[in-house]
C-alpha cells in the first residue's frame, strides 16, 4: 500500500522527473489501449462494451435487471419502438444499450452523442461537398494537362458517410442497437425532427436521389458508421429489421407528446446497495467491491439528499484502493461531490 504522499505523480516541485512511468494501469472504463477499427460484421473491437459493461462483467452475471426494466426493454423489442430511458446521471442508461447488444449478439452499439448543435442529418448521413469540389477541380486540372479526365457520377457515394442512426437503418436481417445519448441536450427542434424517421424507418439522401437514373443499377456505394462500404439503392435507406433505438435523457427537459407517443418509456430509479456492488464488481472485480463496501453505503446515504453519479463512486473506489488508502475517506469525499450544489 502507498504512503500518503507516495501515490502522487505530479508533485508541484518544478523539477522534471520520470514519475509518469509509475502510473498504474488506467481504470477499465478509461482504458483506450484496445481500440481498433470496428470489425466488418459490426462486432465490438473498440473496447466500448468493456468500458460500459466492465472488464469483470462475467463475475456479475448473477445480477439481473428489475422486473419493470426487463418488461420495458422487451416491450420495445417486441413493438419495434424506441426505448426512452430517463434517470439521474450514472444510473446506467447508456449501459443498458450495451447490455442488450452484448446479450443478444447484435454487434457494436452505434452511438450518437447529442450536443446543442446536433441536427437530424448528423445522425443520418454527412455529405462532404467541399472534398468533392476539390477532387473535381484536381481532376479538371489533370485533364487540362493531358491526364485522366473528370470524375464520374458513380463516385458521388465516396463523399457520403452514414451516421449512427443512418447505419442502423440499413437493411439487415437482425436489428442493430443505436444509442441516441442525452437527447435532452439537443436543440428544441431535434426531438420533433426525429419523428418521421423513427415512425417510417427510412430516409432519403437527396444527393443520390437526384442522380439515381445515372447510377449503375440505381445503386451507390457509401461508407457506414462502421467504416464499411455499403450499397444504397434508389437513393433511399430503408430498414428491414427496425433497430433497437435507445434514447437517453437526464430529465433536464420535457419532450413533445408526439415523440413520447412513439416511444416506450423506462424510468431508472436510484440503484440500491446490491446493484451498486454489482456495478463495482463488473468494473473492478470482487475484491474491490468488498473493500469499497463502506464507500458504497456512504454513497447511498448521501444520494438520498444529494445528486450524485455512480461513476463518481467508481472513481473513488479505484483511486482510494490503488493509490491513497491512508487518506481514503477524505479523498473519496473530494471525488464524490454533489452535482446539484450551487455554483
Amino acid at each position: 500500500m502507498s504512503e500518503p504522499s507516495e501515490w502522487l505523480i505530479y508533485r508541484g516541485a518544478g523539477e522534471p522527473h520520470e514519475g509518469i512511468d509509475r502510473l498504474p494501469p488506467p481504470p477499465p472504463w478509461r482504458d483506450f489501449a484496445g481500440r481498433g477499427a470496428p470489425a466488418a460484421d459490426g462486432q465490438d473491437e473498440d473496447g466500448s462494451a468493456d468500458r460500459r459493461l466492465g472488464g469483470y462483467r462475467h463475475i456479475a452475471e448473477l445480477h439481473r435487471p428489475g422486473a419493470e426494466e426487463l418488461e420495458m426493454i422487451n416491450a420495445a423489442l417486441y413493438l419495434r419502438r424506441p426505448l426512452l430511458v430517463t434517470g439521474s446521471p450514472g444510473a446506467g442508461k447508456s449501459t443498458l444499450a450495451h447490455s442488450v447488444a452484448h446479450e443478444l449478439g447484435l454487434g457494436r452499439v452505434l452511438r450518437w452523442p447529442i450536443v446543442s448543435r446536433s441536427t437530424l442529418q448528423d445522425g443520418l448521413y454527412r455529405y462532404d461537398a467541399i472534398a468533392r469540389l476539390q477532387d473535381v477541380q484536381i481532376a479538371a486540372h489533370g485533364a487540362a494537362g493531358g491526364k485522366a479526365g473528370a470524375e464520374s457520377v458513380e463516385s458521388v457515394g465516396s463523399y457520403i458517410r452514414l451516421g449512427p442512426l443512418g447505419t442502423a437503418l440499413m437493411p439487415s436481417d437482425r436489428p442493430r442497437v443505436v444509442l441516441i445519448d442525452e437527447l435532452d441536450k439537443s436543440d428544441i427542434d431535434l426531438p420533433n425532427d426525429l419523428l418521421n424517421v423513427l415512425e417510417e424507418g427510412e430516409f432519403g439522401i437527396p444527393e443520390l436521389e437526384r442522380i439515381v437514373d445515372r447510377l449503375p443499377g440505381g445503386e451507390a456505394e457509401v461508407l457506414d458508421d462502421d467504416g464499411n462500404k455499403v450499397k444504397v439503392r434508389g437513393g433511399r435507406v430503408q430498414c428491414r429489421a427496425f433497430p433497437f433505438v435507445v434514447l437517453t435523457s437526464n430529465g433536464e427537459r420535457d419532450f413533445p407528446a408526439p415523440l413520447m407517443r412513439r416511444c416506450v418509456h423506462l424510468e431508472l430509479g436510484r440503484p440500491d446497495h446490491q446493484r451498486l456492488a454489482t456495478f463495482v464488481r463488473a468494473h473492478l472485480g470482487d475484491e474491490a467491491a468488498r473493500a469499497g463496501d463502506d464507500l458504497i453505503a456512504h454513497f447511498l446515504e448521501r444520494s438520498r439528499s444529494e445528486l450524485l453519479a455512480t461513476d463518481q463512486l467508481l472513481n473513488a473506489i479505484y483511486l482510494t484502493d490503488a493509490a491513497a488508502p491512508a487518506g481514503r475517506d477524505r479523498l473519496a469525499d473530494l471525488l464524490i461531490q454533489r452535482l446539484d450544489r450551487p455554483r
